[in-house]
């Protein structure tokens, strides 16, 4: 059994509720909504990652004889609820925005609508799913706007939460606009570009680095980077000067040095005088090392001739913001709005689709929430996915959510675009949903 796959990845309090609403006969459709309470601070947009993932966990969504088995030796279910789980299927309808999209708080990414007790199953792995990837993908598309014109690529699996965390991470980060990932599981299974070169390792098992250099392209001669940091970066370089014509003379090309400590911005230009000057021009200089926007930024304000970043640590955990305020409430139950007032965690009600504007130039201008249904200015953002439980669309390919997260990016406003200093973005409540949020409130107190 692949684990991800499991209705069991979930709170236990989400099963309690099932039998409850079992037990009551509340089985009638209902409408949550997966959005965000609230931006994370230094942050002014978010990015939507994971729809695919999600959808394929709901498209296979079953409980195993072992995992019923399981519940009925735990005792905790009645014969009722075990029943209800043999059978069930998610057969529910999905509408989300696609993956790639900008997207900003209270607006709905995802709107699940099926029978209520199904529907409250699906909140804790859906959160999981679209909640990790839309964090690494909004941190990765940040590194974009630091560094425009860069090659970037993820080096942070073995610092990610867990393997799904890490081999997620690669995608979301590609989907932001990454070159590539060292995670060489990435591209069997989704055909992203895999990048590596060598640790100091390899240098420090030598006698001699020039040995380790010459012997290492020989045994791995494509797409050759040197790392040239395990002593010193300068002498290396004048070694690699030195190898350079020789491997050339039977074809293998030195593409590019990688530097991985130190003074990022001395060290790139000291090395990239020596290789100038010993006639190696086309040899590029990447560099890693617990890098993240704001230093990536400052370094390319400063001009270093550096050509790309590796990113790890702080691309595959988000690590200055770790996690996104991503929450999965109730908006409608048997076609009667639901509204959640609790202090600062309060939630606009009914099914809710929004509105995005587009100013003269391209630029993302404004957005508007309300309801479902309605006729208003700009393009909607949440679209069909699944209807009962079967696609509706042909899912978009990789390259596909890539183009359209670099769309996104491109019409980002000038106050979005400093990672640096966010700035605001105008999102509106309808005057459809402003009313019933007040009739729903009115409904409430009525009831007391």
């Amino acid at each position: 059994m692949n684990i991800g796959d499991s209705p069991l990845l979930t709170d236990l309090y989400q099963l309690n509720m099932m039998q409850a609403y079992l037990a009551n006969g509340m089985t009638g459709t209902a409408s949550f909504e997966l959005f965000v309470r609230r931006l994370p601070p230094g942050r002014s947009f978010l990015m939507t990652a994971g729809l695919e993932q999600a959808v394929d966990w709901l498209a296979g969504f079953h409980f195993s004889p072992d995992e019923l088995a399981y519940l009925e030796k735990s005792g905790r279910f009645d014969a009722g609820m075990l029943d209800y789980l043999a059978g069930l299927r998610f057969e529910g309808d999905i509408d989300a925005m696609p993956e790639g999209t900008v997207f900003f708080p209270h607006e709905p990414i995802l709107r699940v609508t099926a029978p209520l007790p199904l529907a409250q199953l699906l909140e804790s792995r859906l959160i999981n799913l679209i909640q990790m990837q839309s964090l690494v993908a909004t941190k990765a598309a940040r590194v974009m706007l630091a560094a425009p014109g860069k090659v970037l690529v993820d080096f942070g699996f073995r610092r990610a939460h867990g393997a799904e965390a890490g081999l997620m991470a690669a995608r979301a980060s590609y989907v932001s606009g990454f070159a590539g990932t060292a995670t060489v599981l990435a591209e069997m299974l989704w055909g992203i570009p895999i990048y590596g070169t060598m640790a100091h390792s390899y240098v420090q098992a030598h006698e001699d680095e020039s040995v380790a250099f010459e012997s290492f392209a020989r045994a791995r001669p494509d797409n050759l980077t040197l790392l040239i940091d395990t002593y010193d970066p300068e002498a290396a370089a004048r070694k690699v000067v030195a190898l350079a014509p020789k491997l050339a003379r039977e074809g293998i090309v030195i593409r590019s040095v990688r530097i991985d400590s130190g003074d990022l911005v001395g060290l790139s230009r000291r090395v990239r005088a020596i290789l100038d000057a010993g006639g190696c021009p086309d040899i590029k200089i990447f560099v890693s090392g617990g890098l993240e926007e704001g230093q990536i930024a400052a370094i390319v304000e400063s001009g270093a001739p550096i050509d790309g970043y590796g990113v790890g640590t702080a691309l595959t955990t988000s690590q200055d913001q770790p996690v996104l305020d991503i929450v999965y409430k109730l908006q409608e139950y048997e076609g009667v709005a639901r509204r959640k007032r609790s202090a600062a965690k309060q939630t606009f009600p009914g099914r809710k689709q929004v509105w995005r504007a587009h100013a003269a130039d391209g630029t993302i201008a404004g957005d508007v929430i309300s309801l479902d249904g309605e006729t208003l200015p700009g393009a909607t953002l949440l679209a069909p996915v699944m209807r009962a439980g079967e696609r509706v669309r042909r899912d978009p390919t990789l390259a596909e959510i890539r183009a359209r997260a670099a769309a996104e990016l491109a019409a980002l406003p000038k106050a979005l675009r400093d990672p640096l200093h966010p700035g605001p973005y105008r999102v509106e409540i309808g005057t459809a949903l402003h009313d019933l949020t007040e009739a729903v409130d009115r409904r409430i107190a009525a009831h007391g």
